[in-house]
């Protein structure tokens, strides 16, 4: 099969290509294993954290990709419920063990064993994957391939930060970085919340425009000061400046949900600059989100069909995974970037 393949870690900059595409063995699915003809998958900024080494290391060389659309080829022996032909998703969690404290309590994101596709076994820039049939989400007719992809991760995501800051109908929140999971939080945040005004900071003029276009009451660059303290904030910016500016506008009381897997080194010096009173003091939280469940991914859909949430999409080939990449590094987007694999 075709493949693009992570080989080695290094700074993702213009003119290199960290992936390369190659000729894979075709996998084989284990007893309990779907194998699934991939037709789509979603580029999310956490390829770029692997590559980067801002993520637990990946198993290398890995296929990475954690957004996956595609229909069953074939079932594991143990296999029930699933058959040739159904349309599946795959999404972050590959696999957990089910068995200890976390996985018992709902809490399955925070196994110990938990194991992430792209990064521990390899994902879905490729023609083809196999994947715990447990871990496969049926997707529903509403949705087009390229439509569904980002709902797996982007949305899935986005929908539990919103579920961690307890927001309430009427509460003012910050998005505070406006790329694939921003613009699906503010379409679910327009469904449920109806009433509550949503405020944007993003470096990207064409960002801001693009969260006015969708429906935000309020679109500035990162570090402005918002028309009134928030009560909720969410940050998926890779950088340590974010929380800073975004404790300094947040009410009393308020929270602060990071979604972000790691934060970039060479700007930490900037929390040297946190004022204890002004800045965190008055009860305000820091939350950080980890990984989806399953049961995350099941209810965003629910809850996307309910709302008929459409992401929006870039398409690009699988041999362009590289161009993407660097697309979202370099703050071009608008929405969410999907690969067309078959």
């Amino acid at each position: 099969m075709k493949a693009m393949v992570l080989t080695r870690l290094g700074r993702l900059v213009p003119n290199t290509a960290p992936l390369s595409l190659r000729e894979l063995p075709d996998p084989v699915p284990g007893k309990e294993d779907l194998l699934i003809r991939v037709a789509t998958c979603g580029v999310c900024h956490t390829e770029i954290d692997e590559i980067e080494g801002r993520t637990p290391p990946p198993r290398l060389p890995i296929v990475p990709g954690h957004q996956v659309i595609g229909r069953i080829l074939a079932t594991g022996v143990g296999v029930s419920g699933f058959q040739s032909g159904d349309r599946v998703g795959v999404a972050w969690i590959y696999s957990a063990c089910g068995q200890c404290s976390h996985c018992r309590s709902g809490y399955e994101n925070l196994c110990p064993s938990f194991l992430a596709t792209g990064r521990d076994v390899h994902g879905g820039y490729a023609e083809f994957m196999t994947v715990p049939a447990p871990f496969a989400f049926r997707i529903p007719d509403n949705f087009t391939d390229v439509q569904a992809a980002p709902l797996l991760c982007a949305g899935a995501i986005g929908y539990r930060s919103v579920r961690l800051t307890g927001l309430a109908d009427g509460e003012r929140l910050g998005l505070t970085g406006f790329g694939a999971s921003g613009h699906i939080v503010l379409k679910i945040v327009r469904s449920r919340f109806p009433s509550s005004p949503v405020f944007v900071f993003a470096r990207s003029e064409r960002e801001r425009a693009f969260a006015i276009e969708l429906g935000a009451d309020w679109a500035g660059d990162i570090g402005s000061v918002a028309p009134r303290l928030l009560h909720k904030i969410i940050d998926t910016t890779p950088v340590w400046k974010s929380v800073l500016d975004s404790l300094r506008i947040l009410e009393p009381g308020g929270r602060l949900v990071i979604n972000a897997i790691r934060k970039e080194e060479n700007d930490r010096g900037v929390l040297s600059a946190l004022d204890y009173a002004a800045d965190l003091w008055m009860e305000k939280e820091i939350k950080t989100v980890a990984n989806v469940t399953r049961d995350d991914v099941r209810e965003f859909l629910d809850l996307a069909v309910d709302a008929d949430l459409i992401p929006e999409t870039q398409e690009f080939p699988l041999e362009s995974a590289n161009v993407a990449l660097f697309e979202l590094k370099d703050r071009r987007i608008r929405g969410a970037k999907v690969l067309t694999i078959s």
